[in-house]
């Protein structure tokens, strides 16, 4: 375990995020959401080829292919096209003010998978943070300040990446982070190629140059490179540690959406986005709770985590 070289890892990861629902914003503006969401993982998932045959990676065991689905479901799938789906219509600061809860959703989907036993403030934190962000929803979503289908699209996406980025912290412990988002590329084509196809066919690409360098973007650094260091953060430093690095995200997501878009960032939005971080804060705090001695799932990969994770970090020989 090297903790100073996970927080860096992670740290890099989270500044590669930061900028995703920008690049995302641009990108939709004038391509297809669909086109955007499932051609920028075809992209990745022909460097993610490349990486592969070049490093000489070995195939996951059987067990490893079925959590890596749930790695493609959450993180090469479900986020990206919620949120091209919801940046169709609204601002990607409206967007960071949702995803603030993205940590809080992490520690759950951890909890979940690794059979923690959190102190009820766990739960109580979390709620807070999620009431917190469907009250800012409710009162700015629409006219009659009911939830608009963007911010379901964004809700969804958040609950998704939670599960994605749990299951694949605790992947990259066996696969290593760069040999993980890889793999799950490569098993979401089935999907991804078809959909990219007919969004093709349907609505020719046809984007300026601000669009499809989003695209770009979020095709080398939102969908590849960035997970290389996300996940060798959390393998490397402990998603409980790691996480919290999460907690920036949404604050440098609301600068670049100023700073790159122009768009206006009200005191609400960020005086909702302080609050928030302030329960994922207490949530990450209240995360090491007892875990049993025999974790639910039936994974044995849940009494290697509880033992500190040291034996099975195989990682010394990349960038994961």
């Amino acid at each position: 375990m090297r903790p100073g070289a996970g927080i860096a890892l992670g740290a890099l990861g989270v500044l590669a995020f930061s900028m995703s629902l920008p690049a995302t914003r641009v990108a939709v503006h004038t391509l297809d959401p669909w086109f955007v969401a499932f051609g920028r993982a075809v992209g990745a998932a022909l460097l993610a080829w490349a990486y592969l045959r070049l490093t000489g990676a070995p195939r996951p065991t059987p067990d490893q292919w079925r959590r890596l689905s749930i790695v493609a479901l959450g993180v090469v799938v479900g986020f990206p096209l919620f949120t091209s789906l919801a940046l169709t219509t609204q601002t990607s600061a409206h967007g960071a003010v949702v995803v603030t809860v993205l940590p809080a959703m992490t520690a759950v989907f951890a909890v979940l998978r690794a059979g923690e036993r959190p102190p009820p403030l766990f739960w109580i934190a979390g709620a807070a943070g999620l009431a917190l962000v469907l009250a800012f929803l409710a009162a700015s979503g629409s006219m009659r300040g009911a939830l608009s289908a963007a911010d379901l699209f964004l809700l969804a996406a958040v609950v998704l990446c939670g599960l994605g980025y749990a299951e694949g912290g605790r992947l990259a412990r066996d696969l290593g982070g760069a040999r993980t988002i890889c793999w799950a590329l490569l098993l979401s084509l089935p999907v991804t190629v078809p959909v990219t196809v007919v969004a093709a066919l349907v609505h020719p690409p046809q984007g300026g140059a601000a669009a499809w360098t989003g695209f770009g973007y979020l095709t080398v650094v939102s969908m590849f490179l960035g997970f290389f260091a996300w996940y060798a953060g959390l393998a490397r430093g402990g998603i409980a540690k790691v996480g919290q690095i999460q907690l920036v995200q949404p604050v440098l997501t609301l600068i670049w959406s100023a700073v790159l878009l122009g768009e206006a960032v009200t005191p609400g939005a960020l005086v909702v986005a302080g609050a928030v971080l302030a329960c994922v804060v207490l949530i990450q705090r209240t995360r090491g709770g007892a875990v049993p001695a025999h974790a639910p799932g039936g994974s044995s990969s849940a009494g290697r985590d509880r033992a500190g994770h040291a034996g099975h970090v195989r990682v010394a020989d990349e960038v994961s």
